[in-house]
This record gives structure tokens, sequence and C-alpha cells, in this order.
């Protein structure tokens, strides 16, 4: 398949899959934020300030190669979706609080993505300014975002049936799209595919495991709710990969770049199960009476 044909179907299966993530959004998500303004501003801090710090500092002490270290920023300044709010449903998280958070989440993401990507490869990459997501580049990852999630919101709000009928399709097709991204971007660097497994493979672990953790363990010493931390431990804990892959292997062209995506969309999952176990073993949401 040529680089052109990619650059374009690629894009064009993010923009279904967050177009399934506005059809899971009402507009009442957006207005709830304003319920929960405590929660939101501590998870958003968690998010675009402790996490993108944590993130570069797994960088730095493990040493990761140049490329490998913007792909994992690059995957830190990913926003959580609708797998965050699956994990939370089924951990016991505040789900309406996820679904908030997944919203927010959108609208900044199309701002902080291509800011977080800049200063990383300005940082590690000082020779190659024009791996950078330029003013062009920025707008078509702000189309990306938005537009499809606005998209979806809009079908939702005209066609509320057959917004339900799509969320499953687009569910599907997400985890699909998922898998086939994964094999893509190892097979494209399949000569040094075990290399950069070992490189990454401790990085993604520990960052996934300070990320679950500082989703749930700050917003607890500010005195959140267990349900509510559990929700922010999972939004920040579980990103869109597949946004970190879909934009280094087209916009940046780089597959190397989304070797770390690729792993963490894995390890994501295990860790994701070992912690919401361990939570609900260790430190239980009792039942109400």
């Amino acid at each position: 398949m040529s680089n052109q044909l990619i650059a374009v179907i690629l894009p064009l299966c993010l923009m279904i899959v967050m177009a399934g993530l506005g059809l899971e959004l009402t507009v009442r998500d957006f207005v709830r934020v304003k319920n929960n303004p405590k929660v939101i501003v501590i998870a958003l801090f968690c998010q675009l300030v402790l996490l993108v710090a944590a993130a570069f500092a797994v960088c730095v002490l493990l040493g990761l190669p140049p490329v490998l270290a913007v792909g994992m920023m690059m995957l830190a300044a990913s926003p959580g979706g609708a797998t965050a709010n699956l994990f939370s449903y089924l951990y016991k998280g505040d789900v309406a609080l996820n679904i908030s958070l997944t919203a927010v989440n959108a609208l900044i993401a199309a701002v902080s993505f291509p800011l977080i990507v800049n200063a990383a490869v300005a940082y590690f990459l000082p020779d190659g300014q024009q791996l950078g997501l330029q003013f062009g580049k920025v707008l078509q990852v702000f189309v990306i975002i938005l537009l499809p999630v606005a998209a979806g919101m809009a079908l939702r709000h005209c066609r509320p049936h057959l917004a339900e009928k799509l969320q499953r399709f687009v569910r599907l097709f997400a985890t699909v799209f998922l898998l086939l991204i994964i094999v893509g971007a190892v097979a494209a660097e399949r000569a040094n595919a075990a290399e950069y497994i070992r490189q990454v493979g401790p990085a993604a672990a520990l960052f996934c495991l300070l990320s679950l953790s500082t989703g749930y363990f700050v917003p607890k010493l500010f005195g959140v709710g267990k349900a509510q931390a559990r929700a922010c431990a999972f939004e920040i804990g579980i990103h869109n990969s597949t946004l970190a892959m879909t934009i280094a292997i087209t916009l940046l062209d780089s597959p190397q770049m989304a070797i770390p995506a690729a792993i963490y969309s894995i390890v994501m999952y295990v860790f994701g199960v070992a912690f919401g176990t361990l939570l609900n073993r260790f430190d239980p949401i009792e039942p109400r009476a």
C-alpha cells in the first residue's frame, strides 16, 4: 500500500473512531462539568501536568532513544476515551464523570496535543524540527479530533436510535483498527522490533503504573471519593493510543514514534485489569445500604 494511500486511509479510520466517541457524548456531559469542578480540575492537572512530567522523567531516566522518547511523550499527550469509560464501569468508577472528562479532554487535546508533541521534538530531536507539527498539521490534528466528535454528537442528538445502532459497529471497528495499526507499526519496523520492544517495554509498563496511580491517589489526597478517584485513574491511565499511532505514522511519517503507543496499548489492558482488581480487593467501595 502506498504512503499516499496510508496517509488518507489512517486519518479517515481515526475520524470514524473519534466520531464513535462523539456518539457516546451529549451536551449534558459538558454541562455536568460544573457539578464537579474540583474533580475536573484535579484530573486535568494530573493529565496535562503530572502525567507529562512523569513521561518525560521516564524517557530521561530510562534513556530512551530520541525518536522513541518523542513517541512516549505523544502517548502522554493523548487523552482517554471510550475504553477508559469501560474500565470505569467494570471497576465501579463514576462513569458519568468519566464521560464528562472524556468530553473535556477531547476539546483540550486539540490544542494540548500539538503543543506537547512540538515541545518533545524540540527537546529530544533539536535537529529534526521538520518532524514537528507545523501550523498546517496542527489544523489537521484539530480536524481529526474535534470535527468527528462534533459530528457524532450531532447525530446522537438528531437520530438517537441510529446512533445507538452505530455505536456497536464503531466499537468493533475501533478494536479492529487498533489491532491493525499495532501490527502495521510493528511490521514497518520489523527489523528493529525486538530491540524497540526491549527498550520501550519497561518504559511503557512504568508509565502505565504511574498513570493509573497518579490518577487514583492524587484525587484521593484532595478528598475525592473512591468512585470518582477510580474514574480519574482510568481516564488518565487508559490512553487513546490509536490517536498517537495514527498521528505518528501519517502526519509525522515516523512508524518508530508509533512503537511506544503500540506497546502501551497492550500493556494498559493488563495493568488496567490488575489495578482495578487490586482496588476492589484492598480499597473496596462499600455498597449503599
